[in-house]
């Protein structure tokens, strides 16, 4: 599911049962509740129950699209038009004036639990022929013939802990699946967001491992937590979280958190909450800057076209030029800001370009970044050139000594810890990313050039001479 609420610009409605052949059609949002409006409640009403009325079918719709209802059982649509799953809604009908009024003036608002994100699955029936446990239409009338407001009518029915939120921003609807597969060494939002969900579902399915430290890094414990999900669930257990995946655990969270029913568990800003930002530009600082500032300073290596920038973790005009190079070169829209479709393409392409580049890379203090962040559990060649830096700076700063065994352990974690801390780097985990890499490697680099320390070769394959 998305991060947080918003307004589609457009929902995809199937004319039928969600596993019958019928059509679908993408219509705009408006018009779709315009048209559900016509078709579920009379434009004679009392306004004040038409507005209550209105208020839960906009919920309602959104509460499909916020969850992927559908698309998370590998549906290729957002909703269906009959009553029996959703609300109806009949394609290219008439509408009345009356009604449309009040969905131009209150489309972009819509109900929530207080204290939750997620939009309410605010169930309704008519009242007469058929009653449940949400609101009823026709005694939406009898309550605002009482005098009652739209917000007191939707409390007589769904309680008193709701609030209507206002002016949701309007977007287009995007698939919360990251687009490319994560796995061992991926990190970010999206990653985090599967660590959160994968706990939670763990409390129903003990089996699956608890992973501590939700950090957004896809550790050895977040693979484990995949695979057992993926035995269980009867799909491939590789530990990779592809589209089939993600979107099986995206139904099984909504399924255990009963996000879908009026009596949700409900999603929390804790449950949703960002590690890093998604959007960087001007002014922004930090450690994601640096990861960009490093992939487009080794693309410039071997592509001219890309201009070079400072690692500095300031996101400046130089580095601003560097991502218009970049985003001009690779044909997607050249604005200056790395959004969630340039960072991946950025990605990609640096991961690309390893294949490329020589080993020892001394413009970026020896050599490159494995193209995956390391962290415990981890092995490999990649892991001893970590080791190997790590022991030669204990020697001049207060870092716990480590073997160079290529085995990320608890000794190797400690020491990135302790490395952090002395070189101000938040924050003080023991996850390795590509500024981490680079920072290690520029602190060498500056004790060799000091003469601090003499030049060594690391043992194995790589020569720092």
């Amino acid at each position: 599911m998305p991060t947080t609420p918003f307004i589609p610009e457009t929902i995809t409605v199937h004319l039928g049962p969600p596993d019958s052949p019928a059509q679908n059609v993408m219509v705009n949002f408006v018009d779709y509740l315009k048209s559900v409006a016509a078709s579920e409640i009379y434009p004679t009403w009392p306004e004040n129950a038409i507005r209550a009325n209105i208020y839960a079918q906009i919920s309602f719709a959104l509460n499909r699209v916020y969850t992927e209802w559908y698309r998370s059982r590998g549906y290729d649509f957002d909703i269906t038009n009959t009553t029996a799953f959703d609300q109806a809604y009949t394609y290219g009908r008439d509408t009345f004036q009356t009604t449309d009024r009040i969905v131009e003036e209150i489309f972009n608002d819509y109900i929530v639990r207080q204290g939750f994100i997620e939009p309410l699955l605010a169930q309704f029936c008519n009242g007469t022929t058929s009653t449940c446990a949400g609101l009823s239409q026709w005694g939406t009338v009898d309550l605002a013939n009482q005098g009652y407001t739209p917000y007191q009518i939707l409390t007589n029915y769904y309680g008193d802990n709701i609030n209507i939120v206002n002016d949701a921003p309007v977007m287009e609807a995007v698939a919360s699946y990251p687009g490319t597969p994560l796995r061992r060494g991926s990190a970010g939002n999206d990653v985090r967001i599967l660590q959160v969900r994968l706990n939670r579902i763990s409390n129903n399915y003990p089996a699956i491992p608890k992973i501590e430290n939700v950090n957004g890094v896809y550790g050895a414990d977040t693979e484990e937590a995949v695979r057992k999900f993926q035995e269980i669930f009867n799909l491939t257990a590789d530990g990779v979280t592809g589209k089939s995946t993600w979107y099986k655990v995206n139904s099984i969270f909504n399924g255990v958190k009963k996000l879908a029913e009026l009596d949700s568990e409900g999603l929390r800003l804790q449950d949703i909450s960002k590690l890093y930002s998604e959007t960087l530009q001007l002014g922004s600082r930090g450690m994601p800057v640096e990861i960009i500032q490093y992939y487009l300073a080794t693309l410039a290596l071997v592509n001219p076209q890309i201009q070079t920038t400072e690692i500095n973790g300031n996101f400046d005009a130089q580095t601003e030029a560097a991502v218009r190079s970049f985003q001009r070169f690779y044909g997607i829209p050249e604005d200056g800001i790395v959004g969630r479709e340039t960072w991946d393409i950025m990605t990609d392409a640096y991961r690309g370009a390893l294949d490329s580049l020589p080993q020892i890379v001394p413009e970026l203090a020896g050599p490159l970044y494995p193209g995956s962040v390391l962290s415990i559990g981890d092995t490999g060649q990649s892991v001893e050139i970590l080791q190997y830096y790590l022991s030669r700076l204990a020697e001049v700063y207060d870092i716990p000594a480590v073997t160079v065994d290529g085995q990320f352990g608890p000794s190797t974690e400690q020491a990135v810890i302790r490395f952090k801390q002395i070189f101000g780097i938040t924050p003080e985990s023991g996850v390795v990313s590509a500024s981490t890499w680079y920072r290690i490697g520029s602190a060498y680099s500056d004790l060799v050039a000091s003469g601090t320390i003499t030049e060594g070769i690391f043992p194995g394959r790589i020569s720092t001479q």
